[in-house]
């Protein structure tokens, strides 16, 4: 499906297209001080660390399961030694809009792989926030009349690397959309410890289905931030998860349709409770690439649904 401009206005609705990153060529082995994430550090320092050809054949039954789908995949420009398999991190859509996330300066080359798919779809709505908005896509969640936005506003927040949505992006998404409201959660950050490590929203958040939701309670900082998230959602409407499942990446799951999820086979707790719900469930495994803190739903950046 040919499209001529960007349409995200929620989580679930029927994905026509979609970017997905790429496995191959996601350069050498990091030295631990040079990882982005906890969790990443982790597996560098047990020499468990994934590698490209168990990480390329993940990606791409993904893609497959996508494609079966009728979603169109499009594919970021492969560059050398560069891991692009994170889509997510480098940018967002939210209604007609597409931001460019103020991603960490290393990664800007991910970016310009991108740069070419969107560029003859709606050139006039692609947004460069100022520099002082640090966000990732990972941390924006439009929802209808909301945008749900994970985030750190105190004052040690330059201490952290996995901090990366900062209150100027707050402020700045809600004056680009002044007719929704704009909540924002403060997450659980850590430098070293993964199971206390909530690197983006959609590490401990998603909706899925017609008014269900995944969440990991204990990532938010703030209770009364959590408590809205019932408010919209309804207590018996949310999948709890625990911090082994929330280190594991349980929420980051990835929906084509409200009907229809893409998760990993080894969420056997979540998979079922989809079911239950009437969510069908199409199962792969994601477990090397989930070494490196991102699963499914990190690695997409929706471009287009259907309402």
């Amino acid at each position: 499906m040919e499209i001529d401009r960007f349409q995200i206005k929620d989580e679930i609705a029927p994905l026509k297209t979609v970017i997905l990153g790429r496995a191959d060529s996601p350069g050498p082995l990091p030295e631990p001080e040079e990882c982005y994430d906890p969790k990443s550090r982790e597996h560098v320092i047990k020499g468990t660390y994934p590698r490209e050809e168990n990480m390329i054949k993940e990606i791409e039954a993904f893609k497959t399961a996508l494609e079966k789908h009728g979603v169109n995949v499009l594919r970021p420009l492969p560059l050398e030694n560069v891991n692009q398999i994170f889509a997510r991190d480098v940018g967002f859509v939210v209604e007609n809009k597409f931001f460019k996330s103020n991603i960490l300066p290393e990664r800007e080359n991910e970016f310009q792989a991108i740069l070419p798919l969107i560029q003859h779809i709606d050139p006039e709505n692609i947004y460069y926030p100022p520099e002082e908005v640090h966000v990732e896509g990972g941390d924006v969640m439009p929802w209808h009349d909301y945008i749900f936005v994970g985030t750190y506003r105190f004052p040690d927040y330059p201490e952290y690397i996995t901090a990366r949505t900062n209150a100027a992006a707050v402020d700045y998404l809600q004056q680009m959309f002044p007719q929704k409201k704009v909540i924002a959660f403060d997450l659980k950050k850590s430098n070293t410890n993964p199971y206390e490590n909530a690197l983006h929203l959609d590490c401990v958040f998603q909706p899925v289905g017609n008014g269900k939701a995944i969440v990991h309670k204990e990532g938010f900082l703030i209770e009364d931030q959590y408590k809205q998230l019932e408010k919209i959602f309804g207590k018996e409407n949310m999948f709890h998860i625990n911090k082994q499942e929330m280190y594991d990446m349980t929420a980051n799951v990835f929906s084509i349709t409200p009907e229809t999820v893409v998760s990993d086979k080894h969420f056997k707790r979540l998979n079922k409770w989809l079911r239950e719900n009437n969510i069908n469930v199409e199962e792969i495994s994601y477990r090397e690439i989930a070494k490196q803190e991102g699963l499914l739903r990190c690695s997409t950046l929706p471009l287009y649904r259907v309402y």
